[in-house]
């Protein structure tokens, strides 16, 4: 049999069992300190990298895609502007960002999750600005906390979920109303349309102004300037 299903067989079966106070408390605590251990570190490292932007973005994206180029060339943008760049740490769309940021002189992130496959950190991450993660919802806390905007490449389920949590803790004003940028009109319009069209207009599960937390465009020039415009409103630059 396949590890990989042995494993998920395993975890299944293990749901089922039950287990004495004992097992539990030893098993469980353990997790505590280390998810305790995780957000001590993330918060001590990131309070201090000043006004940054996330990138989001698929991890298999290839370097001669245009996508890669596209998040490489927002990210030296960005950069020019003042603003540090985070990501996720791996490659494609990760790696460009962190590439963007770091040969353009600006301050390159990088929030690592280690998965069995597909992630590994890239060689663009400052040194020590490289934080890795178990515990997925740690790292995301770490993606939204310490972001003045999040710009959004096609990607897969981690992209998504990213996008939604993001605008999920905006919605419900758990976090200030940051600029959220989609880039590809081809790639996100569909989703768009849907979330307009079935989840606003016939379930009425979202408010029409929710579709207004999201900025779709095409190009680095405008991704880039959603944020610019977004915080000139209140005369805010970034300081360093």
């Amino acid at each position: 049999m396949n590890p990989a299903v042995q494993e998920d067989e395993a975890r299944i079966r293990e749901a089922f069992e039950n287990k004495d106070w004992a097992e539990i408390k030893s098993a469980d605590s353990w997790v505590v300190f280390k998810v305790m251990a995780e957000f001590v570190e993330g918060f001590d490292r990131m309070a201090k990298i000043g006004p940054c932007v996330s990138i989001f973005g698929s991890a298999r994206t290839k370097p001669d895609h245009a996508h890669y180029k596209m998040a490489e060339e927002i990210a030296a943008k960005l950069v020019k502007y003042g603003y540090g760049v985070i990501t996720g740490g791996g490659p494609g769309i990760m790696e460009a960002g962190n590439k963007g940021a770091k040969q353009n002189g600006g301050k390159s992130v990088g929030l690592n999750i280690k998965l069995p496959h597909e992630q590994y950190p890239n060689i663009y991450i400052d040194p020590d600005k490289n934080i890795n993660f178990d515990f997925f919802f740690v790292r995301k806390v770490m993606f939204v906390k310490y972001a003045q905007g999040f710009i959004v490449l096609p990607g897969g389920f981690g992209t998504m979920d990213e996008l939604f949590e993001s605008l999920t803790l905006i919605q419900t004003q758990k976090i200030g109303r940051f600029p959220i940028v989609l880039v590809g009109k081809s790639y996100w319009s569909g989703l768009i349309e849907w979330i307009r069209n079935t989840m606003c207009d016939d379930a009425h599960y979202i408010n029409p102004n929710d579709l207004n937390l999201i900025s779709l465009v095409d190009t680095a020039d405008e991704a880039v300037e959603v944020i610019e415009r977004f915080y000139s409103k209140y005369l805010l630059k970034p300081n360093f």
